[in-house]
């Protein structure tokens, strides 16, 4: 393997990593072209970032025999990413790879991993001012996790993790799990929740199918509130108080009637069977959500619940959910200057150690 200072020498040369909507291309080193927006909030050039934004790597994905596919969805090469980045005003991307690698063995697992880390550092450094990366791990070879996150942060200069909502039908509060969070509290690192396409949706297939696309309309937001309350209620929070975890999609359902997660433990106390530090809602104030919420009232409610330092600018990119993460920020009422710089990147630029 390549030394991180080896792979920033070698950065112009950087190739094999695609950035896709949902299927795969190559994708080479750009610069961007035309008019980039800049943000100004009272007067003050803000540096903004999203922590939500996919891609891929076609060489690791054929080692679990996903073939690359033609692009079917807008704006999936890296010259439309920038491009897309610079027309909404978003300076820097934190790239993640939604994990599909759960279910290999541990060699394989080994090996993809190695690929898919390496390809994420050359991608960042041969564009280190617009992207910073999340490495993949094998969460469910959880020793072997520990080691690939210490080595993606160390030697190839990742900012932290990105994980599915759950390992194979296993949740993440899991005792199995805690090597992994006990050397991410150790490196002081963001970890990334993202919800698996094969977690709760793939339990309630059979009443999620029909109109709606309710697979992932209600799906991915479950498998994340499933994901953060266990979290919560198993004790992991308590067991390992200094993990930085950033939740997708505003975190799901959870922060949205957080209350009931309170009054659980009041109505009927024999079913939260561990004792904890603090009452359930209080654990938000330490998580970390991103903005994907749609509306500004949605915003100001998840504000409310978590805190305003708390949540931090998501797209989904290449997902095309949304294109106005930013203006979402700067037109939701009742938010001060401050806060609003601080969820359009000053939070996320903390947590993922991007130079002002």
């Amino acid at each position: 393997m390549r030394t991180r200072r080896e792979f920033v020498e070698g950065a112009a040369g950087a190739a094999g990593i695609a950035f896709v909507a949902c299927n795969l291309t190559s994708a080479t080193p750009v610069q961007a072209q035309g008019r980039r927006r800049e943000v100004v909030v009272n007067g003050r050039r803000v540096k903004t970032v999203d922590v939500h934004a996919h891609c891929a790597v076609p060489e690791a994905m054929a080692l679990m025999g996903r073939k690359v596919e033609p692009q079917t969805l807008l704006m999936s090469q890296p010259a439309d990413r920038i491009r897309a980045m610079d027309e909404q005003g978003i300076d820097v991307e934190a790239l993640s790879i939604n994990p599909y690698w759960y279910k290999a063995d541990r060699d394989v697992a080994r090996e993809l991993i190695k690929i898919q880390n390496e390809k994420l550092a050359e991608a960042c450094a041969a564009n280190p001012e617009r992207f910073v990366a999340f490495a993949s791990v094998a969460l469910q070879h959880p020793d072997l996790a520990a080691e690939q996150l210490e080595e993606g942060v160390k030697k190839y200069g990742l900012r932290g993790a990105g994980l599915g909502g759950s390992v194979n039908g296993e949740d993440l509060a899991d005792p199995k799990f805690h090597p992994f969070w006990a050397r991410a509290e150790q490196l002081g690192v963001l970890v990334f929740i993202h919800p698996q396409a094969d977690g709760a949706a793939a339990d309630l297939k059979s009443r999620l199918k029909g109109s709606g696309g309710l697979e992932n309309a209600i799906g991915n937001p479950l498998e994340t509130t499933i994901a953060l309350s266990h979290l919560i209620f198993e004790g992991t929070l308590d067991r390992f108080p200094g993990l930085k975890i950033c939740a997708a999609h505003g975190g799901g359902y959870l922060p949205s009637y957080a209350a009931r997660s309170d009054a659980i433990c009041v109505t009927f106390p024999d079913r939260c069977t561990r004792a904890l530090k603090k009452k359930p809602t209080e654990y938000l104030k330490q998580l970390y959500f991103d903005s994907l919420v749609f509306t500004p009232e949605a915003l100001r409610h998840l504000v409310t619940e978590t805190g305003p330092g708390q949540i931090v600018m998501g797209t989904d990119y290449p997902f095309p959910w949304t294109r106005t993460s930013v203006d979402h920020i700067l037109g939701t009422p009742g938010l001060s200057d401050a806060e609003r710089v601080a969820m359009l990147g000053g939070t996320a630029a903390k947590l993922l150690g991007i130079k002002a």
